[in-house]
């Protein structure tokens, strides 16, 4: 996409622009884009971002500055919502309601942090109208819910949620009648009402995500008639503008912008979070986490950490992950208002692992800089190549003085290159 914007004299933003799904147009495997906001996403960031505002301001540092250069990137991202092996998207629940008025929910995902409990609390909460202080939730347990998928593939809160919604529902239905009785206030005298009627006040939810897979072998001309993967997708746009010291190959993340479609928000403060977290990852993969593996055989006694084959990179001394100082200066989160999702659990949206394409958006502002740096120093600057991760090395070396040139030709320094 770079080297096509490169080739046509344009940017990059705009040659995406012209190449984003429309309303109803069908993936590469044959699945129809529904309720697409890319469009608007697209518009929405460059209008928060002030981005052609900005990229002027930063081809005129970039005039004035020689050892210093910035640059500025902006890209979408759509991820499908299902796991792609069809028989894994199913979920369970067990919810109980005690005579106290108390309510246990039990369900097949598994909280590592990224807030899955809230969201159940929020959403039993809401089936039963009770408060969520009256809501506990036990850790996964097969001998309460059996034959749990993993929880991954970003569709925990919709399998869970949907799972515990379905029980919630029934136990609401069953407390209906006493909660209508004269006499009878709150949940906790409705409960009591039900208890003494014998009616049961536990309940099983299960949820069946609405995918039909997909067929890879089918022998078919139209891929649409292989079957639907995703239930969904999760959509969302990001501009990051970085500055890098062209001699030591050192770059800071001076603004991000993120617009993200999560639907209706089951929690917007985890849902943001989840979005800066996922960018900070994606950052983190596409600018320094890079794998080293053992160079060339050496002469005499192999010690073990020089075999080749051996990977250096095995522990925090050795392998780098995004610290405080690697986060975004200013980090700007916006949730899209307004684009309902009938596909999940309260018209929300998934939002674990869609953002972490964004992080892209770092290395692709990266180069922009380094083409600067490059045309400068009076060498090719529209249609070189970098790899990723792009580590402070790899922007040093790219930037192209008559050092890094020199050292370029020159031999690999005992095979640790």
């Amino acid at each position: 996409m770079e080297h096509v914007a490169s080739a046509l004299k344009m940017s990059p933003e705009q040659v995406r622009s012209v190449n984003l799904y429309g309303e109803g147009d069908r993936t590469h495997f044959g699945q129809i884009i529904e309720r697409n906001p890319l469009p608007r996403l697209m518009q929405e960031c460059s209008v928060k971002a002030n981005f052609e505002e900005r990229q002027r301001q930063i081809a005129s540092f970039n005039a004035q500055h020689r050892w210093k250069k910035r640059g500025i990137s902006m890209i979408p991202t759509k991820f499908g919502i299902a796991f792609t092996a069809t028989f894994m998207n199913q979920a369970g629940a067990l919810v109980n309601i005690y005579t106290d008025g108390t309510v246990l929910v039990t369900h097949g995902g598994t909280e590592m942090g990224q807030g899955l409990h809230t969201k159940i609390l929020q959403i039993a909460a809401k089936a039963l109208a009770v408060s969520m202080e009256h809501i506990c939730i036990t850790e996964t347990a097969t001998d309460k819910v059996p034959n749990s998928s993993p929880t991954a593939a970003s569709a925990s809160s919709d399998l869970y949620g949907m799972a515990v919604l379905h029980a919630c529902e029934t136990l609401a239905e069953r407390l209906a009648p006493f909660r209508k009785v004269s006499g009878v206030n709150g949940f906790k005298d409705a409960v009591n009402a039900a208890y003494f009627n014998r009616v049961n006040l536990s309940a099983q939810g299960f949820y069946k995500m609405p995918v039909s897979g997909y067929d890879y072998k089918m022998e078919t001309k139209n891929n649409w008639e292989r079957g639907k993967p995703f239930a969904y997708f999760t959509f969302g746009v990001a501009c990051s503008e970085v500055e890098i010291d062209v001699l030591t190959g050192d770059m800071r993340i001076l603004r991000t912008d993120i617009v993200m479609d999560v639907g209706n928000s089951l929690n917007p403060a985890i849902d943001i979070g989840q979005i800066e977290g996922a960018y900070t990852q994606g950052v983190g993969l596409c600018t320094m986490e890079e794998v080293v593996w053992g160079g060339e055989a050496t002469n005499g006694p192999a010690v073990d950490w020089l075999k080749p084959g051996t990977l250096f990179t095995r522990g925090p001394g050795t392998y780098k992950i995004p610290s405080f100082n690697d986060v975004p200066i200013d980090f700007r989160v916006t949730l899209l208002k307004d684009n309902a999702n009938p596909a999940a659990v309260h018209s929300s949206r998934a939002i674990g692992e869609p953002p972490l394409f964004l992080g892209t958006t770092v290395f692709f502002a990266l180069k922009r800089a380094i083409s600067s740096a490059r045309q400068d120093a009076g060498i090719d600057y529209e249609t070189f190549s970098l790899d990723s991760p792009l580590t402070s090395e790899r922007i040093r070396m790219s930037c192209g003085d008559d050092i890094a040139e020199r050292f370029g030709k020159g031999k690999k320094p005992n095979g640790f290159w």
